[in-house]
């Protein structure tokens, strides 16, 4: 596609540079783009267009003038609203922090700034960044861009759908739930949710919140995986006061063909059911690497149990999203965490236990996290990638509901919403990085993305696998009205 704002922002940084094209006339493309197509989708819901154009021509002046520049020199972006950009709001889709002013820049900020990048502006959430879809009261509801009656994901909706409709070059994202990968699965594109701790999530929190949070993650999202490779070289590291004593050294993939890799497919499973469209898929990108010559099994899996590692996952998801819930939620929750059977262990009985637990409690959850680690590392000893679902559907339409009466259907059955969060969990609790890539569309005619995990941190060798693996099954689709 010959449109700037469709090439990848390594392209666009390299044809800056050149003077192909200048920052300030691929700024103005993608501010357009905002004005024309996002008054349906509403992603990009916090817009400094005059700041960027200004950005922009100081880019385009420091070129003339001959300036060392970085790798993402005059790249226009975009990023999601809970990080602190400086001099726009940081909400979280949370009313009370309509007017929470960033005063400075989020670790992720301050890095793509250094490389040279310039933003446009902020994308929605939902409130607090609980939930698959992106809506709150202050901003409203971010549609996706292949169908706007459906949801586009959550957390990182936004995000997502600035990179499918092309409204920016590189977004970033975050994840505890699959709120990077969820998005990237329902709107076409990549997401890297990288191994847990290796990117600082400094600035991205509520105010008076410094702690790093368990489990979840920042990471990008792009069009293309070499993108997710800029990406993480410039984000990964440790922030300004853990330098003073460590540095980040991650392995650089070692295999340059599909037919070297020995990978595992998970199309389906009992804890965690599946759209018949989306474990198909899973089973066609299989036959396209065995047709490469790579190693695939589809009964290779890690030696744990899978339902009692979601059970150690909701303990220490609910345990985080809980935590500043304000007294009277918990005490409502505690109230019906004592009138729980034991055996129940439903979205909603996790839901009201988990958000209530003690610290000895949580103990105990941590440690078999820990097991749980091990066993990974010892199926990644015999197994380079995994491939499995990241959500059990397509994306679905808008549903506003309360959260505990909300359902989804998967292949005409019906299941409570949080058994959406399987895929993603078994993931994320084990700290596992994972790149969700697009396959294409399915039945539905909607997208599908699949995870492509490795062991803790072989980042580089999942985003690479997704690379090589773009060439056989091709990339990012621009959706269907968006192409111009």
């Amino acid at each position: 596609m010959t449109e700037p704002v469709f090439l990848s922002a390594v392209d666009l940084a390299a044809g800056v540079a050149r003077g192909d094209i200048s920052s300030v006339d691929l700024t103005q493309r993608y501010i357009d783009r905002i004005e024309r197509f996002d008054t349906n989708t509403n992603a990009v819901v916090v817009r400094r267009f005059e700041d960027a154009l200004r950005e922009a021509a100081a880019a385009d002046e420091a070129l003339a003038q001959g300036q060392p520049v970085g790798p993402l020199h005059g790249v226009p972006v975009t990023i999601k609203d809970s990080y602190d950009l400086v001099g726009t709001p940081t909400t979280w889709g949370i009313p009370a922090f309509a007017n929470n002013i960033a005063q400075t820049d989020s670790h992720v900020v301050e890095r793509l700034k250094a490389a040279g990048a310039h933003f446009l502006g902020k994308t929605n959430v939902p409130r607090e960044l609980a939930d698959f879809q992106s809506y709150n009261d202050i901003y409203g509801v971010t549609g996706n861009p292949w169908d706007v009656t459906r949801t586009p994901g959550g957390s990182s909706g936004g995000s997502a759908v600035a990179m499918s409709a092309a409204y920016s070059a590189l977004e970033a994202g975050s994840d505890i739930g699959g709120s990077i990968r969820n998005p990237a699965h329902y709107c076409g594109v990549y997401g890297h949710k990288p191994t847990w701790g290796i990117v600082p999530t400094t600035g991205h929190a509520l105010p008076g919140m410094v702690a790093p949070p368990d489990i979840a993650v920042c990471g990008p999202l792009a069009r293309s995986p070499g993108d997710l490779a800029l990406a993480m070289d410039l984000l990964a590291g440790p922030d300004h006061r853990a330098a003073h004593g460590w540095r980040l050294d991650l392995p650089r993939p070692r295999k340059t063909r599909l037919a070297d890799y020995r990978v595992a497919i998970w199309p389906e499973a009992g804890f965690a059911p599946v759209a018949t469209e989306i474990s198909d898929k899973v089973q066609t990108v299989a036959d396209a690497l065995a047709q490469t010559g790579a190693q695939v099994s589809d009964t290779a899996r890690p030696r744990f149990d899978a339902e009692r590692a979601l059970q150690t996952y909701f303990a220490l998801l609910w345990g985080v999203m809980g935590a500043g819930a304000p007294n009277e939620v918990h005490a409502e929750r505690k109230a019906q965490a004592q009138k729980l059977d034991p055996d129940d262990h439903s979205a909603g009985a996790n839901l009201a236990r988990y958000t209530v637990q003690d610290h000895r409690t949580w103990l105990k959850h941590d440690n078999y996290r820990f097991r749980m680690r091990e066993a990974w590392s010892e199926f990644f000893d015999e197994w380079d990638i995994l491939i499995c679902p990241q959500m059990p559907t397509v994306a679905f339409p808008h549903d506003h509901a309360p959260w505990l009466e909300r359902t989804i259907d998967i292949n005409n059955r019906t299941f409570a919403y949080s058994d959406q969060l399987h895929w993603a969990g078994l993931i994320t609790v084990a700290h596992l990085p994972s790149t969700v890539f697009p396959t294409g569309t399915g039945t539905s005619g909607l997208p599908i993305g699949l995870q492509a995990v490795g062991r803790e941190y072989d980042d580089f060798m999942t985003i690479d696998f997704c690379r090589l693996l773009a060439e056989e099954i091709g990339g990012c689709e621009v959706p269907p009205g968006y192409a111009t």
